[in-house]
Order: C-alpha cells, then structure tokens, then sequence
C-alpha cells in the first residue's frame, strides 16, 4: 500500500492540489499529515478531496479546531501527537521533533514516527526506528516537498514536488 505522508501546507492549495492530484494517479491509498495545515478551509479542501483516511496531527500554527477536524468521517485526528497503524505497521505522529519522546513514551517498539515543523526534509535510522520528516508541502523556507511509504516494500522516498 502506498502512503502520502505531507506535512506544513500552509494553507498552499496549488502544492496541496498538485500533490493530490499526483498521489491518486499513483494509487496512493492513505494520508499521513504531520501538522499545520493552519486554516479550516485547507483542512476542508484536502478532506474533500482525498476521500480515504487522513491520519492528521495539530501543529503550532493550525487555526482549526478539533471539532472541525472531527466532522470529517475521512479525517482521523491524532490530537497534538499519537499513534496508529496502516496495513499491520504501527506508526508514530507528532508535528514538532521534542514530541518524538512522548509518543515513544506510549509504544517504545515503532519502527516509525513521522514529524513535521522543521521544514527540512529528513529521514534518519535511530537504531532501528526511522524518523521521517516530509518536509514542507507549502514551499515555506524550503522547496516544497513530501514523502511517500511503500507499506508493502517498507521504503520510504523523499519527493520534491516541482520534480514529479
């Protein structure tokens, strides 16, 4: 199964759009977002527009709030930090890296936890445990950028998004 993992939008839907767009051609399945969509509108607009499950975390600047995040079936909204699985894979999600321990604190064993904030596209092994930053779809400081999760392969690729 292939994951988006997308992570400090900004409120930029031309990248939000494109990304999608490219992600269905590819038959991606599921999204992981790792924080600050920011507006209710965005949050609508990618809720309406990929319709399967969007693991999604708050970060600092989202302006939303949790009861507008809920009123989407699609949207399974993690609160500041948590953990889930996709296909039998347990995953971490946080927005800003200090939470990395507090979701160990609840399942020291992930394989993976998936952060955002730094807009630095990152991916590092931690004796074992991969933390991946997708970096920032926004284009914020940064080209913009994401990630994508082959569950079936277990690899995950960094993509800048003005090359797909």
């Amino acid at each position: 199964m292939l994951i988006l993992i997308i992570s400090d939008i900004h409120d930029n839907l031309p990248n939000l759009t494109k990304c999608l767009a490219w992600a269905k051609s590819q038959g991606v399945q599921k999204v992981i977002c790792c924080g600050d969509v920011t507006n209710g509108e965005t949050l609508e607009f990618l809720a309406n527009n990929f319709l399967s499950d969007i693991y999604l975390i708050r970060g600092n600047m989202d302006l939303y709030d949790e009861a507008e995040a809920n009123r989407f079936p699609n949207i399974k909204y993690l609160g500041r930090y948590g953990t889930a699985e996709i296909d039998g894979r347990p995953f971490g999600l946080c927005h800003e890296p200090f939470f990395i321990k507090n979701v160990l604190q609840s399942n020291p064993d992930l394989r993976y936890v998936f952060y955002g904030h730094t807009h630095k596209p990152w991916l590092e092994d931690k004796d074992g445990r991969l933390e991946i930053n997708p970096g920032t779809l926004g284009g914020v400081f940064q080209k913009a950028t994401f990630a994508v999760w082959d569950t079936g392969t277990n690899k995950i690729e960094l993509k800048i998004l003005e090359q797909i």
